[in-house]
């Protein structure tokens, strides 16, 4: 009798898409979001109760969340977007069921992709407003809208932010993030870690390059004295976490070139070109940084402005 009402309120779904399994796939975009917010997480796993009410027997859905926290504009990284486009190319997936289209991809090519693979293989796609048949003319247009629709609203969510963060920099109010080794105190101010070990490590990189001159002979000599170099991971549930390393050339290149360390403020350091981060350093001359203030607020014990650039010209030699 389920299925049978499930048929009445879905008549697109048949029994060769009942006999497959009903994949529900679930996103948020960000770590912050998952930590924050983790009804909406629950709101989309409960999706799965929809599939059971269009016929799917419970043992017939499957959840995949593998993907929470990461962004839906490219399907690099996303294992679970991964793992749902296999499935459905090798014809195991009766219905792909998501909470709306910008859960599974925020990018034409990747949200096509999936379209044109579900139409092959006869797979249903579904959200919270109803099922589609990409091999119907009426429904694939309407998810074709949606797909455009859930890439431009990236693009104006992306414009919005941007817009926001440059007046930020224009006013002096914008909080880059710091490299290891400096801390932010509440009223501004950027000093030292009060660690005076990392203190000492950071120090020591740039001693040594003063002594010895390229990067490669400060990397022999810090591991012939058996040193270790401190990072701090960002972001996931480790935020914040101070680890030690092993030294190697491009955890002393971070410490040598990031103007942060001179007591100077730069945004624009990495451009985005052909969908890839490119550092501007190695970019033609005519790209600069966007913004470049050396009077930010820090509080260095000892600032490095007047020997940076010297700096910055002997690594671009020795890169």
């Amino acid at each position: 009798m389920i299925r049978s009402k499930s048929l009445e309120k879905a008549p697109k779904v048949h029994a060769r898409h009942l006999e497959r399994t009903a994949y529900v796939y679930v996103r948020q975009s960000t770590p912050q979001q998952v930590r924050r917010n983790p009804e909406g997480g629950e709101n989309q796993r409960e999706l799965a109760e929809r599939a059971v009410d269009l016929g799917w027997s419970p043992g017939r859905v499957r959840v995949i969340d593998s993907d929470l926290g990461l962004s839906g504009k490219s399907a690099e990284g996303r294992e679970g977007f991964r793992e749902l486009t296999s499935e459905v190319s090798l014809g195991h997936a009766g219905l792909v069921l998501s909470y709306e289209a910008s859960r599974l991809a925020r990018n034409n090519a990747d949200w096509y992709t999936l379209l044109d693979l579900c139409a092959l293989r006869g797979t249903l796609i579904a959200d919270s407003d109803g099922v589609y048949d990409p091999t119907d003319y009426n429904d694939r247009l309407l998810l074709g809208l949606r797909g455009m629709m859930s890439e431009a609203e990236l693009h104006l969510l992306r414009m919005r932010m941007d817009a926001g963060k440059t007046r930020q920099i224009e006013k002096g109010t914008y909080r880059q993030g710091l490299p290891t080794g400096l801390v932010r105190l509440d009223d501004g101010r950027v000093v030292k870690h009060p660690d005076r070990r990392v203190q000492k490590a950071i120090a020591l990189v740039f001693e040594r390059f003063s002594a010895l001159g390229t990067m490669s002979k400060v990397l022999k000599s810090l591991l012939e004295d058996g040193a270790s170099l401190p990072r701090f991971r960002y972001g996931g549930p480790h935020h914040g976490e101070l680890i030690w390393c092993r030294p190697t050339t491009t955890s002393i290149h971070g410490f040598l070139s990031n103007p942060a360390y001179a007591g100077a403020f730069v945004y624009g350091r990495r451009a985005t070109v052909h969908g890839g981060a490119v550092d501007r350093d190695t970019a033609p001359s005519t790209v600069e940084p966007i913004y470049c203030n050396r009077t930010a607020t820090c509080s260095l014990a000892s600032r490095l402005g007047p020997t940076f650039d010297p700096r910055r010209t002997n690594l671009s030699s020795v890169r």
